[in-house]
């Protein structure tokens, strides 16, 4: 399949998601915790969707949140279906997205390296 198809399923397959855990799931799990879908990548031969989510909050919440979704699979396949008039739907794979993680510790790491450079610059012309 075309790559630029494959993309613009993934867009849409993306809208659509947020929009049903915002207005449809009326799991507490699911609408009580902050989700952000970071990104939908769908397979060129639309067998699969894996769809990225960040969660708010610390890691039982982010398992508690996966398996309500994991549980909630076929139901959001069916809405997704309805709205999006696919001739195939891909199997949904959520999978928790540690890019915003990894990217606060990366800073984190950089803000202490500076500081000690600072440190021991300043300690250099102490001397």
């Amino acid at each position: 399949m075309d790559k630029r198809r494959t993309q613009k399923i993934s867009n849409e397959m993306q809208k659509q998601l947020s929009d049903i855990l915002r207005n449809e799931i009326n799991d507490p799990r699911i609408s009580d915790n902050m989700i952000s879908i970071i990104e939908t990548k769908v397979t060129n031969d639309l067998s699969f969707a894996d769809i990225y989510i960040t969660v708010l909050g610390d890691d039982k919440k982010r398992e508690e949140v996966l398996d309500a979704l994991n549980q909630a699979k076929g139901y959001i396949k069916n809405l997704i279906g309805d709205k999006m008039r696919l001739r195939q739907m891909p199997e949904f794979r959520f999978k928790m997205d540690k890019s915003i993680e990894h990217g606060i510790y990366m800073d984190q790491l950089i803000k202490k390296t500076i500081e000690k450079d600072k440190r021991n610059h300043v300690d250099d012309y102490e001397d």
